[in-house]
């Protein structure tokens, strides 16, 4: 019986603390809230759970990188970036302090959905996470002062394998939620080449 109860318990558990995995109009690319609890002290939540993202995504990903950005102006843009092999990296992605969009673009060879994007509102309020898989370009434009992004990458940095894509190319028709006139860039990716001239390292 105290086996049987024991058992109920955990289950009860693993219930309460599960995530809500939505996968998006992009094969493989999912929207991930994890369920917050409070009380007067505060609020807890899982932000990561190996066994369960694996059993929701199908990818069994190995992180070896977490990685923070703190944006102190609005309308700060960084992307498109990638990293070609062997240092592709997948990233899940969140923001803990501000609001941002967060953009994927589908850049493998031979998908049904190359060239298309997926763009996902994340906030500290919200809590919600995105998963961009390997194969895909990623960025994000910051929507209020003093933004906080943290990610996950199952891959290192390598500057050797860094690159990137105008961020506002017209082809890829993205709406970052900003006047583009607005958007702070680094100097890299003020020069970022034209989605017309990216000759995808990436295959499906």
């Amino acid at each position: 019986m105290f086996r049987w109860i024991g058992s109920w318990v955990l289950h009860q558990i693993e219930k309460l603390t599960d995530m809500n995995f939505e996968s998006q109009k992009i094969a493989d690319v999912f929207k991930i809230t994890p369920r917050s609890f409070g009380d007067d002290r505060g609020e807890f939540m899982e932000t990561f759970k190996s066994s369960l993202f694996r059993e929701k995504t199908g990818c069994d990903a190995t992180f070896v990188q977490d990685n923070q950005s703190l944006s102190v102006s609005p309308f700060t843009v960084r992307g498109l970036h990638f990293q070609h092999p062997p240092f592709a990296q997948g990233k899940l992605v969140r923001c803990t302090q501000g609001e941002i969009i967060d953009v994927a673009v589908d850049v493998r060879k031979g998908s049904p959905t190359f060239g298309q994007h997926v763009s996902v509102h994340l906030t500290s309020e919200n809590k919600a996470q995105l998963w961009v898989p390997e194969g895909f370009l990623h960025g994000f434009s910051t929507l209020v002062p003093n933004t906080i992004v943290q990610y996950k990458c199952t891959n290192y940095y390598s500057a050797e394998c860094d690159g990137n894509v105008m961020w506002n190319d017209e082809t890829l028709g993205i709406d970052w939620g900003i006047d583009g006139e607005s958007a702070i860039l680094s100097d890299k990716d003020k020069l970022a080449p034209s989605f017309a001239k990216f000759d995808s390292p990436f295959h499906l």
